[in-house]
């Protein structure tokens, strides 16, 4: 729950941030009239709009879990980065059309030196603030804050390719540059908002996370005991900040129930020192069977009935599966435990 409040509280100064900056943008617009400054003004529009969508779904998401929401709200993030990223693509194809506009009537820029430094200023805070968000959401698993801070970011970088834009005409006075800049930044707006429309989807439909799996198994790997036999049918949910683990171990078939637990604390204590405490983990032990002997490396096990071959490294692929894993060409007697 504090996690949340955190997150919460990120994104109180990331929508108080974005509603100073977008009246800065505005008044360098108006001063200069400069369409590729329109651009970042618009793109500050979003920001202002988008950041008030953000706070409402991290308030949502910090609600507590009910009857009705078992998982807890979490899902509402993911809704909030998809309007987010819908919002961006639509201010890039308005710059476009503003910019189309432009070239067809066309009319005098001034007092660019002004609104130069006016949109630099804005730039500088809306990296910081961006490089906190991104630093916050990573940390607590927040896919509203980590939007809202890559969207603040690449207005930065936009930010710096229209100072280049702008800085170019004050100095050579030709003003057809400031229609090329901003159709530039229009087309890499719409792709950062493909992007986070992309992954908000994907969150949606619980796509699997690869590289978020692939730190997991390396890191499972690197600290597996001894009678960790096998980890198998491993699946991770996101809901908001929250991750929702399940997964099967296969542990020796005599273990007590307390000595399996053990086993199961220990998975569960190594997963949550290296992705924090925003996990749910829900860990179901497994008896090891005949064929799990070629694969288990306990070297004083009583009850072996076959000799120790190799143990089997764990993959994504192979955690993935809902079987127990055995050693390729195990022979049908040894399968017919199963």
């Amino acid at each position: 729950m504090e996690t949340q409040k955190e997150n919460f509280r990120v994104q109180q100064w990331v929508v108080l941030v974005a509603v100073i900056l977008f009246g800065l943008k505005i008044a360098a617009y108006f001063l200069t009239r400069s369409v590729s400054i329109l651009t970042d003004a618009l793109e500050s529009t979003v920001n202002v709009i988008s950041g008030f969508i953000g706070l409402y779904s991290l308030y949502v998401a910090s609600k507590p879990r009910d009857m009705d929401h078992p998982y807890g709200h979490g899902k509402a993030e993911f809704i909030s980065a998809a309007v987010e990223g819908t919002l961006i693509m639509i201010a890039g194809l308005i710059i476009i059309y503003e910019s189309i506009n432009n070239f067809i009537h066309p009319h005098q820029l001034k007092q660019l030196d002004t609104g130069m430094i006016l949109v630099a200023i804005a730039g500088v805070v809306n990296y910081i603030m961006g490089y906190i968000a991104i630093r916050r959401g990573r940390k607590n698993n927040s896919l509203a804050l980590m939007a809202s801070g890559r969207h603040l970011q690449s207005d930065t970088y936009s930010t710096i390719g229209i100072l280049i834009g702008v800085a170019l005409i004050w100095f050579t006075g030709i003003q057809l540059i400031d229609n090329i800049v901003a159709m530039i930044f229009a087309f890499i707006i719409i792709f950062t908002g493909y992007r986070i429309l992309r992954e908000s989807l994907a969150g949606i439909m619980d796509e699997a996370d690869e590289e978020l799996l692939g730190k997991m198994v390396d890191t499972l790997n690197k600290e597996r005991r001894i009678h960790w036999i096998d980890l198998h049918n491993l699946r991770v949910i996101k809901y908001g900040s929250i991750l929702h683990v399940d997964c099967h171990l296969t542990v020796p078939w005599y273990l007590n129930v307390r000595e399996a637990h053990v086993e199961v604390e220990a998975l569960s204590k190594r997963i949550r020192e290296e992705f924090g405490d925003t996990i749910e983990l829900f860990v179901h032990s497994d008896g090891c069977l005949e064929f799990s002997c070629p694969i288990c490396a306990k070297a004083d096990c009583t009850v072996r009935k076959h000799p120790f071959e190799k143990r089997i490294e764990w993959t994504i692929e192979n955690i993935l599966s809902d079987e127990k894993h055995k050693l390729p060409g195990t022979s049908d007697a040894l399968n017919k435990s199963t």
